[in-house]
């Protein structure tokens, strides 16, 4: 009869948190910043095909690093989620509070299962409100766990080195354009010496109040980058 050796709960916990933590930090690093006029998502990534920021519902982002396969069926599964609640309920009955708790129960599940591997994710989602102080971000870690984004936030990667940068160099009410350009200076940071980010290998989106229509998030397109960064 085979014995089965023993693993002690915190032992293991700790395990799976490593196990998650080094895929994670395999990849580019994702930057969220507060502007003027609302909330603005930027990251690292050459695929033109396989996004990492997303729009979820009217007034509503999401961000993830990564696997993607794994970020993807959460993000299916948000936008699922939304277009159900908005439907039976009101659009405005939608919030970014409301899928953070459900990705948190996801991902707390999944990470406390002893049958399957927990997600190698980190996930933004962030609402635009009717004004600045009303602008929500949520970041949620691979264990489901919740933190409310003030400001700026960084997942991913190296960053420690681009929060850092963040925090000694961001200020409130931002335009637009410098605040990409401070996000994508401190995507840079991640080695040392800094190195510079082309524009083609960025993804950027936006939540903007100043958008005329319903859907406030709008993905930049390579020449809106190139703009951005030269003004």
């Amino acid at each position: 009869m085979t014995q089965q050796f023993y693993v002690s709960p915190e032992q293991l916990m700790k395990d799976r948190a490593d196990f998650a933590r080094k895929g994670i930090s395999r990849g580019r690093s994702v930057a969220v910043v507060h502007y003027a006029d609302g909330i603005v998502f930027v990251a690292e990534n050459p695929s033109q095909a396989l996004h990492k920021i997303s729009e979820i519902y009217d007034r509503i982002g999401f961000a993830a690093v990564g696997r993607y396969n794994e970020f993807e069926n959460l993000r299916i599964a948000g936008v699922r989620l939304a277009d159900m609640r908005g439907y039976a309920y009101d659009r405005r009955d939608v919030t970014a509070r409301g899928l953070a708790n459900a990705y948190a129960q996801t991902l707390g599940a999944i990470f406390s299962s002893g049958g399957e591997k927990p997600y190698e994710v980190e996930i933004f989602v962030g609402e635009l409100g009717d004004d600045a102080a009303h602008d929500q971000v949520y970041r949620l870690m691979y264990d489901g766990s919740v933190a409310d984004v003030q400001r700026f936030g960084v997942m991913g990667g190296q960053s420690e080195q681009v929060e850092t940068y963040l925090g000694e160099h961001y200020t409130d009410g931002l335009d637009l354009s410098s605040a990409i350009r401070l996000a994508v200076t401190a995507l840079g940071q991640d080695t040392d010496p800094a190195r510079t980010v082309d524009a083609s290998q960025l993804e950027i989106a936006t939540l903007s109040r100043v958008r005329p229509q319903p859907r406030k998030f709008k993905r930049l397109s390579d020449a809106d980058v190139v703009a951005a960064l030269r003004a």
